[in-house]
């Protein structure tokens, strides 16, 4: 199966009835996979940066500001470009995230990322391009292979999301280390995101969009 494929409920059952029993019951227990995508590139990046260590209703809320600047209009790299720094802090983004914000535009608006090619790379070759950008770390360039490519295969173990979830699912006595996160990674692959979008649910039901 193409890893930008989505694949179906059954398949998703299938697959983790025979790898791993205790993710097959909290699919179960949360039914059909619904990975929201958007195509908006741009989108998806500014959302991804405002997330960045805080949580998720401090960011819907300054994610709204932020789009209630452009007076409702969708952000763009050219509309956030003509934003001051000042303007973007009354949003209430930190100075180090309103200069990430300006660099993610510079970098749009110069072609050094050319979105309409992004979905043609291999994902170590995306997250190489995306953290050239400042602010950008590998987290938030997983995100956007989840949310914006809809990669299957991406298994982000920083994710404190994710980290959490599976300590509380296997009944860990102490936090997963990467290293265990990638070991649990090979029986779910080649549907890591699948899992990791299941974990996610197991913590707040609302259901993940960028």
């Amino acid at each position: 199966m193409p890893r930008n494929k989505t694949p179906t409920y059954q398949e998703i059952l299938a697959h983790f009835s025979q790898r791993d029993p205790v993710m097959h019951r909290a699919i179960l227990d949360f039914g059909p996979f619904q990975l929201k995508r958007n195509r908006n590139y741009f989108i998806v990046l500014c959302k991804a940066i405002i997330a960045q260590q805080i949580s998720n209703g401090a960011a819907k809320a300054i994610t709204d500001r932020f789009i209630g600047l452009l007076d409702g209009c969708t952000p763009t790299p050219e509309r956030v470009a003509a934003l001051s720094a000042k303007t973007l802090g009354q949003a209430g983004l930190s100075r180090q995230k309103t200069a990430y914000l300006q660099d993610l535009s510079r970098h749009f608006l110069e072609r050094r990322i050319r979105p309409h090619q992004l979905r043609h790379l291999e994902n170590e070759v995306v997250i190489e391009q995306l953290t050239q950008v400042h602010g950008i770390g590998r987290w938030t360039a997983e995100m956007f292979l989840i949310f914006s490519l809809n990669r299957m295969d991406i298994l982000p173990v920083r994710d404190l999301g994710l980290v959490l979830a599976v300590k509380s699912l296997y009944h860990m006595r102490s936090t997963p280390t990467p290293k265990k996160l990638r070991t649990l990674g090979k029986k779910w692959h080649p549907f890591e995101t699948v899992a990791t979008w299941y974990a996610w649910r197991t913590r707040d039901a609302n259901i993940v969009a960028y």
